[in-house]
């Protein structure tokens, strides 16, 4: 039988770490291993499948962590004890490998969410070169006297100062901090991440933190954060410096995770349901108070990405439902998303009341 040890057992953690260094191939293998995530791990102790419980459905983090030869079995037995448990499943980020699977099977739908863009570092750095309004934001945050500096993950842990402008940069935010893939605190658990930072006169402005995609000897860029005195181009030299240095190290996938709803060659809105098209076209129209969709697509292609990749969530039922949709809503959220929205309403009510009084 399966064993799931305490949330947070430092055990746990370590395990999961092992199989994530030694088997991860999606882009979010790594966030298996950031506070509120379940973790199961097979029979044979050589798998790890990272969730949350939701509305009666397990929403799994991109997709179970092991050997790809052992992918059919390790899913089958998952599913199994889930069944046992009444519980559906269904898989928040997935890419191609179980996309594969599901494809082969018809007890299982999928839709795509969104798109990520990927890079080699290579065609990074020759891109970004190439691109003047990119050396112009470049240059004026170095004008501005920004120097970044990679940290150890010693030096970054808890550090105060980055702390401070991650609630600056928190504060921005339309929506109340989210969680699952998106976790923000993760100043606390940077071992196996890498962190640079964004300097004034020794003073952080910024940041970003980067988790690792083994199997494809990549990086996510999983944060990049900005204070209140960050100038600009601050961003920009931030990550490219980074990715210079990866490059450097011999680094040869580069992503900065999914964008929602991104249009990736028209499977948003050819693939989906008729609803969730619905849904996502009235997203993209009416919530950028929350969460500028469109602004987030724009930022990352801007650095001329070599492509696309369609990013999907796959459940375990013959027509994707509401009911799962719910669920991957309120693993980002913690709860009731629509309890969420409303708290994001009320926070933006009182920022316009503060800008206002200034």
């Amino acid at each position: 039988m399966l064993t799931t040890q305490s949330q947070n057992s430092t055990t746990e953690v370590e395990r999961t770490m092992a199989l994530v260094l030694r088997h991860g191939w999606n882009t979010t293998c790594y966030q298996l291993v950031n506070p509120g995530i379940t973790r199961w791990f097979s029979a044979r102790d050589d798998a790890v499948v990272g969730y949350v419980r939701r509305a009666g459905v397990r929403v799994v983090a991109g997709a179970p962590v092991c050997a790809l030869a052992r992918l059919e079995e390790v899913i089958e037995e998952f599913e199994n004890e889930s069944s046992q448990q009444g519980e559906c499943v269904c898989y928040f980020g997935a890419e191609d490998r179980i996309r594969a699977y599901s494809l082969a099977r018809k007890e299982y739908s999928s839709v795509v969410l969104g798109a990520q863009p990927v890079w080699s570092p290579e065609h990074w750095i020759a891109n970004f070169n190439e691109d003047k309004t990119l050396r112009a934001q470049r240059s004026r945050a170095r004008n501005k006297r920004v120097l970044v500096s990679e940290w150890t993950a010693e030096r970054a842990t808890n550090h105060p100062e980055l702390f401070r402008v991650l609630d600056e940069w928190l504060e921005t935010r339309g929506l109340p901090p989210m969680h699952f893939l998106v976790e923000p605190q993760t100043l606390g658990m940077l071992q196996g991440r890498r962190v640079f930072v964004a300097t004034i006169d020794g003073q952080p402005v910024g940041f970003t933190v980067l988790s690792p995609v083994p199997e494809r000897n990549g990086w996510l860029t999983e944060q990049f954060v900005r204070g209140h005195h960050a100038p600009n181009g601050c961003i920009e030299l931030l990550i490219d410096t980074a990715i210079a240095d990866l490059n450097r190290d011999g680094a040869r996938f580069i992503t900065m995770g999914i964008v929602p709803l991104a249009r990736c060659k028209g499977e948003l809105e050819s693939g989906n349901p008729w609803w969730l098209q619905l849904s996502a076209k009235w997203a993209r129209a009416h919530c950028r108070r929350f969460y500028d969709f469109g602004g987030l697509e724009w930022f990352k292609g801007k650095f001329h990405p070599d492509e696309w990749e369609p990013i999907y969530v796959i459940s375990k039922e013959r027509q994707f439902s509401v009911r799962t949709l719910y669920a991957v809503g309120a693993a980002f959220t913690g709860g009731n998303p629509f309890i969420a929205l409303a708290r994001g309403l009320l926070k933006a009510v009182r920022q316009e009341i503060r800008w206002l009084f200034r």
